[in-house]
């Protein structure tokens, strides 16, 4: 079934640290080797085996039109052919830029990068610079890219693999990030009482996607903006994820919530290596060369990666687009709720939006120590299963499902099938 992957595999560890150029692609946290892709059509991904999934992966998120979308694909083509790289400025990504604004209102000006971590990175260094102070708060189970000062008690690969930190990164440089819990309101007045005059900024992911898919407890957002304008504090909403997953205006529209940054990528990209940042324009603008903060990047507003954004964004603002993606998702949530009453399993299904996660625990999952108690024994063996019988699904507990507008209803009902059957295989 795996031949040609299992080959890939075995020349990838001679060159590739643990075979893959990304730790949660090498697929240890459910016990196999990683499986190695051809290529992708719609909801479908094909492996150089020529075995066939529905994936719920997505490229982890920005493949929210499905892959190889045929108006995302003719842009890249069209683009290429006039030049991949010219390090100067192209009047497409002032598109993008001005597609950004008006789309959420909190950006008044916008840098692009060339991913989530360089987004959060110069976020974090700007807030600082804009405050004049040094401490920042983020949540467990948040992941904000690898940067140094927040890869504390992160989600992501590190949840997969119990790395609460990473070697290589001094104390110096983690001494003033405050790590709390999510959704945790006293751990944060508490917080702001004890350092309310060393408090740049608090990151956080508006709904946390890095621990599986876990919402903001209601209040919880608004507490943190409340909480960084009383002292003087900025807030920084990590949407990589969650930025034109959400809707439009992603997490902060669908809360009602205005941060002071706001960090961008997945989407935006349309799938090529994409980020941006922004925010007020008063906070913007000390960004070089404009101001003293300095930040650059040789291949940011790359003109391969901004017509794909510019092509998926346009797809989404057509009517309707949210509105099936929201009935697709929904579909699978309640289908995977019924399978689970009907097999009598005591597992969590949390949804928001397109996101999905279903948690192999009978606790109620509202934080990283919550999610934490999930069975991971037990999901990696469904992982197996899945695959085994044509889905693909992230490689780790605590990861999101995501459904693309490529999805149809029949791939969902396929989708619930092969969950029903798996799952009775588990329990068997």
């Amino acid at each position: 079934m795996f031949t040609r992957s299992s080959a890939c595999y075995k020349r990838a560890i001679e060159s590739i640290p643990g075979g893959v150029n990304s730790p949660v692609r090498a697929c240890k946290a459910v016990k196999s080797d990683p499986i190695f892709f051809e290529r992708g059509e719609g909801p479908y991904l094909i492996d150089v085996d020529g075995n066939v999934y529905i994936d719920y992966v997505c490229s982890w998120g920005p493949l929210i039109l499905g892959h190889a979308h045929p108006e995302v694909t003719a842009a890249i083509y069209s683009v290429s052919k006039k030049g991949t790289s010219f390090g100067a400025p192209i009047w497409q990504e002032v598109e993008l830029a001005e597609l950004i604004k008006s789309c959420i209102p909190s950006i008044e000006k916008v840098r692009l990068v060339n991913s989530g971590t360089e987004a959060t990175m110069s976020a974090i260094r700007l807030a600082r610079a804009y405050t004049g102070r040094k401490k920042i708060i983020k949540f467990e189970g948040c992941y904000h890219g690898h940067v140094d000062s927040l890869l504390v008690k992160a989600g992501s690969g590190l949840a997969t693999f119990g790395i609460p930190a990473s070697p290589g990164i001094p104390e110096e440089l983690t001494k003033h990030t405050i790590s709390l819990p999510y959704n945790d309101f006293e751990a944060v007045k508490q917080a702001f009482k004890e350092y309310e005059k060393e408090i740049a900024a608090v990151i956080v992911e508006p709904v946390a996607a890095n621990m599986g898919v876990i919402p903001p407890k209601k209040g919880f957002l608004e507490l943190l903006r409340e909480l960084t304008s009383e002292h003087g504090s900025l807030l920084i909403f990590d949407e990589v994820i969650t930025g034109f997953r959400l809707g439009l205006s992603g997490a902060q529209g669908a809360f009602g919530i205005t941060p002071d940054l706001t960090c961008l990528g997945k989407i935006i990209g349309g799938g090529l290596p994409v980020g941006a940042y922004g925010g007020k324009a008063e906070i913007m603008e000390m960004v070089a060369p404009e101001g003293p903060v300095y930040q650059a990047g040789t291949l940011s507003g790359n003109p391969i990666a901004v017509a794909a954004g510019l092509a998926t964004i346009k797809e989404l603002l057509k009517p309707g687009t949210y509105e099936k993606l929201e009935a697709l998702a929904k579909l699978l949530e309640e289908g995977l709720k019924e399978i689970l009453e009907e097999l009598k399993l005591p597992y969590r299904v949390h949804r928001v939006a397109s996101m999905l996660t279903l948690f192999f625990t009978d606790k109620e999952v509202i934080d990283f120590e919550t999610a934490l108690s999930s069975d991971t024994e037990k999901f990696a063996r469904f992982w197996q299963e899945m695959v085994k019988r044509g889905v693909y699904l992230p490689p780790s507990q605590f990861e999101a499902w995501f459904v693309s507008l490529a999805h149809g209803e029949e791939e969902i009902e396929d989708t619930l099938e092969v969950v029903y059957e798996s799952l009775e295989a588990l329990e068997a």
